[in-house]
């Protein structure tokens, strides 16, 4: 748990990775400073042909030029994200800081000011000033031409980053991933806690980013006692509210050592101040559903940008169509301990994406036909499952009903009547191969 908590911090800082750049700059540096070429040899013809002082001066000018680039990098970055921010979502600010391209062209400013930096603490300096590290300011213009490269390559990339198909293209790639990488132990009955459970407390407030009941099984073997959680991944819980529930087989049996047990959730359980993707299926969702709420608001009126959205979430969802959805359980398989962590099923993750975009863009035909194919591509997968064909099935009802009713002109609502229609006789039709 500790390095998976790692890994995401690692991932979304924006200065690990220049840090650890200029560092081993330093590194660099002092070793090859200790590089003496003969004239007469190979390195010699290689080095660096100035003056001590000429080589000094085009130290400080790199490390001043490249100070300035850093703060032009900067400037853009935060523009980046305000522009983010307001225009699309909050909620993709952290996207922005995970760019793997910004982090290096960072990287690479912070290495050439670090190893500039520390070359100056060797060049045209000591009782010998004109015995400088020649071989040592080659590198140093190495840097500097690497650097106006990446200045080139990071206004290319900021420029494509902010439009707003490359970042729900992003989001819904990184939503596939969760979605194939998450556990298939599902199993739609899970044990219910008896009234004689007993509440395990949470230690902080916060979204519940990773769950691991594979981790808390051995400790409800060695007790033999029921465990449920409360909260599932991407919910919010309080400081001090109800984390999990313990029962034993009977109320007569003794309760358990509940300190062990706290211990364990605090460990096992992981809780941050944000909500990540990690195996937050529903977060992915949730940043192209503030997308295209964000476009269907009155101050910005963008309806296409809304239907993009519902595009990049139909594959998310027929993703989730294809995946075994609900509460995870963990058992063993000789006894009466159980781990059960409460988990999303079809039906809601639909309910929360239709339900926004559904309210926000009643009144537009493009987005209510947009969200009925959506539904209608899930069908077609989920065609063998009755609980998700009742789902797909209501949700098109809401659809037709609001767009009906919010539409101005009858006939552009004609379009939204007719997709709802074959998407009901789709259904049935399954329906009936089901019997």
């Amino acid at each position: 748990m500790r390095r998976e908590s790692l890994r995401e911090y690692v991932g979304g800082a924006l200065w690990v990775m220049p840090f650890s750049a200029g560092i081993l700059a330093l590194l660099v540096a002092n070793a090859l400073v200790r590089i003496e070429p003969v004239d007469e040899g190979f390195l010699g013809r290689l080095a660096f042909q100035g003056s001590s002082a000429d080589a000094r001066a085009m130290l400080l000018a790199i490390t001043g030029t490249v100070v300035t680039v850093i703060a032009l990098v900067l400037g853009l970055s935060v523009v980046a994200l305000q522009l983010t921010s307001t225009q699309f979502s909050p909620r993709l600010l952290r996207n922005f800081l995970r760019d793997r391209p910004n982090q290096v062209a960072l990287s690479v400013f912070m290495a050439t000011f670090a190893y500039c930096g520390a070359l100056l603490f060797s060049v045209g300096v000591g009782p010998e000033p004109e015995a400088y590290p020649r071989i040592a300011v080659n590198l140093a213009i190495v840097l500097l031409f690497a650097s106006m490269a990446m200045v080139v390559y990071f206004a290319d990339h900021l420029s494509h980053s902010l439009q707003v198909e490359a970042i729900m293209r992003r989001v819904e790639g990184e939503a596939l991933d969760v979605i194939r990488d998450s556990p298939t132990d599902v199993d739609m009955d899970p044990p219910s806690p008896p009234p004689w459970a007993v509440e395990i407390p949470a230690d902080s407030s916060g979204y519940v980013q990773t769950t691991h009941p594979e981790l808390l099984l051995p400790l409800a073997i060695e007790y033999g006692v029921g465990v449920a959680l409360t909260t599932g991944v991407g919910q919010h819980i309080a400081d001090g509210s109800a984390i999990a529930l313990i029962w034993t087989p009977s109320p007569d049996d003794p309760v358990p050592d509940l300190e062990k047990f706290e211990g364990a959730f605090h460990a096992d359980v992981g809780i941050g101040f944000e909500r990540t993707q990690q195996q937050d299926s529903a977060f992915g969702i949730r940043q192209l559903v503030d997308v295209a709420v964000k476009a269907l608001s009155p101050a910005v009126n963008d309806p296409y940008t809304a239907v993009q959205a519902i595009h990049h979430m139909t594959a998310i969802f027929g993703a989730l169509a294809r995946r075994p959805l609900g509460p995870r359980v963990a058992r063993d398989p000789e006894g009466p301990a159980v781990v059960v962590v409460p988990s999303r099923v079809f039906g809601q993750y639909l309910a929360k994406m239709c339900g926004l975009v559904r309210r926000y863009g009643s009144s537009e035909p493009n987005v209510m036909t947009a969200l009925l194919r959506l539904m209608d591509h899930c069908a077609q997968i989920a065609r063998t499952d009755p609980a998700r064909l009742d789902a797909l099935s209501e949700q098109a009802r809401l659809v037709l009903e609001d767009g009906v009713r919010d539409i101005a002109q009858p006939a552009d609502a004609v379009q939204v009547i007719e997709e709802e229609a074959e998407l009901q006789q789709r259904i049935a039709s399954y329906r009936m191969a089901l019997r």
